[in-house]
């Protein structure tokens, strides 16, 4: 490999290969995989929030398949990462092969990053739908140990598809736990109804759910929500036009075309970036924006993140102007 190649391909976090310690059920078609180095050895620290890449093997065109899923264990446990996984009824084979792990299985491990990080707050109204309660239960851990004030408002299909049940009963009242077959949908009038000042709002689940929260607290002060999705932005392409795209450090001049992503832009010329979902929603391509106005389409970065204009996920975001400049 080339210095320049060397030094664009932009991976900061590490790969580990990792070995599957252990696999229990949390719910019915969801599996707890405990994943850590072989002989114990500590993991890179992580913070409620964070997510890994999971290597399963290869797809059917022999690239890497690669999956991410929310950490939901002990950040203060470094011999150690856990991870809840669904059997989707859609799955394109990531959640199949997660579910046919087994003690002893080996993999790879890619990250831990963070794009839905628990930011500092006397009071969290926390919302999950389904396998969303997973980012969730850390961020529960840290308010309560911070003394904070704190709601958390579960749905599922069923009570017996809904995870960690037993383990958020230890926090009381605090929990309300909603199975859609015997109460019905989450009541998010009530929730999100009246506003409330000093109070932020975590949410992950299905794409419908967001979408109402998003409504609810559309009145709410900004920066109030904060949610992580699962699925990519519905965005029209249909003005797209090309733009310059300038890679400072590898010294190359490149162009984006109307029908190209600066990802395949990037990979065409031989610039290795790291990359997984494809489709804006898991931040492993990143970069770094030194010029340019970017047109972000990514489901990642919340909107304080895209004002700042300092990165963007190159698999799907863009440029509004005729040029971008990026540390690649």
């Amino acid at each position: 490999m080339s210095q320049a190649l060397a030094e664009a391909r932009t991976v900061t976090e590490p790969e580990i290969a990792a070995v599957v310690l252990a696999v229990d059920l949390a719910a019915d078609d969801v599996v707890l995989l405990t994943l850590g180095e072989r002989d114990g050895s500590e993991l890179p620290a992580w913070a409620p929030g964070a997510h890994l890449d999971l290597v399963l093997g290869a797809d059917e065109g022999g690239d890497d398949l690669v999956r991410q899923y929310s950490l939901c264990g002990d950040p203060a446990d470094r011999t150690r990462y856990q991870v809840a996984v669904l059997r989707a009824a859609d799955s394109r084979g990531g959640s199949v092969a997660a579910h046919e792990l087994v003690p002893g299985s080996e993999l790879i491990l890619r990250g831990p990053r963070n794009h839905f990080a628990l930011k500092p707050s006397l009071r969290y109204v926390f919302i999950a739908g389904g396998i969303g309660i997973t980012p969730i239960i850390p961020m529960i851990a840290q308010a309560e140990a911070a003394g904070a004030d704190w709601t958390l408002h579960y749905g599922g299909r069923t009570a017996g598809s809904m995870a960690f049940c037993d383990a958020l009963a230890t926090y009381g009242d605090r929990v309300r736990l909603v199975p859609q077959d015997e109460h019905g949908m989450l009541d998010l009038a009530t929730i999100l109804g009246t506003p409330a000042a000093g109070t932020l709002v975590y949410c992950c689940g299905p794409e419908p759910l967001l979408r109402a929260v998003e409504e609810h607290c559309g009145k709410w002060p900004v920066g109030s929500l904060h949610v992580e999705r699962f699925d990519a932005l519905d965005i029209d392409t249909s003005g797209d036009t090309a733009f310059e795209l300038v890679l400072e450090r590898s010294g190359k001049t490149l162009t984006v075309g109307a029908d190209e992503t600066v990802l395949e832009v990037m990979r065409a010329a031989g610039i290795h970036v790291l990359s997984s979902c494809q489709e804006g929603t898991c931040g492993t391509c990143e970069q770094t924006v030194l010029e340019g106005e970017i047109d972000h389409r990514d489901a990642v970065l919340d909107d304080e993140e895209k004002a700042e204009g300092e990165c963007m996920m190159v698999c799907v975001s863009r440029c509004k102007g005729p040029r971008l400049v990026l540390d690649a």
